[in-house]
């Protein structure tokens, strides 16, 4: 898979994605990435990429015909993002939809957002990771790579991993888990985890799954009953 990245600055990127497994993976070429500094298009002498607002308002906007020229530059297919908080909520069947793109090319906004007539031409999916304003789009387009990598053949170690999370599935939460030593600071591991009875196990994982979902997100839990 080959990410694009446009933003206003490129030395953000890979970011985390350099490390640990996403790190690895690069390293094998599973996935390979570029960063497109936006400022590169703009013409004036001063690399200007923003503008007042028409209608007045705080802030500055990014300029239309700027933008426009570095996503001329870069894309050619595969899926055209846009991270902003005004965005459809990021979610597991969006990350393993994409996880079949062979590329993605992912817009940051910074300032106020960018000049709507840009989102209006070209055929955009914005995509907010959840209900709050950053600086920038670029630490939210980092997470999304991160989600969609873990889809991608031969990125993590085992393709098994990603079955039982959160979200997958059944669509609950990820029952807790548990390693050595089995007591810790007077805390025992629950017994069924250390009976070997497999059945049993997964009944318990299940209902835990359950359990912390009705608890912690009611609203997926709603959903999950739905289907029943």
């Amino acid at each position: 898979m080959k990410i694009n990245f446009l933003t206003l600055y490129p030395e953000m990127f890979p970011g985390f994605l350099n490390y640990s497994l996403m790190g690895k993976a690069l390293e094998k070429g599973l996935w390979s990435y570029q960063a497109i500094n936006i400022r590169d298009f703009a013409t004036d002498n001063y690399k200007t990429v923003d503008d007042t607002p028409f209608g007045g308002g705080a802030g500055q906007v990014m300029k239309a015909d700027v933008v426009d020229k570095a996503i001329r530059s870069v894309y050619k297919k595969g899926a055209l993002l846009y991270m902003s908080p005004k965005g459809k909520p990021l979610n597991q069947q969006t990350v393993i939809r994409l996880a079949k793109e062979d590329e993605i090319t992912i817009l940051s906004g910074r300032f106020e957002g960018i000049d709507e007539r840009v989102i209006e031409s070209w055929p955009f999916e914005t995509i907010s990771i959840g209900d709050f304003v950053l600086s920038g789009g670029e630490p939210a387009a980092l997470m999304l790579t991160d989600a969609v990598l873990r889809y991608v053949p031969g990125v993590l170690g085992n393709a098994d991993s990603v079955a039982d999370e959160s979200f997958a599935g059944d669509g609950l939460l990820e029952y807790p888990q548990y390693t050595r030593p089995a007591v810790w600071n007077g805390k025992s591991v629950p017994e069924v985890l250390l009976s070997g009875h497999h059945k049993n196990i997964e009944i318990w994982r299940k209902e835990q799954s359950k359990k912390i979902t009705q608890q912690i997100r009611p609203d997926i839990w709603e959903k999950y009953q739905e289907k029943l």
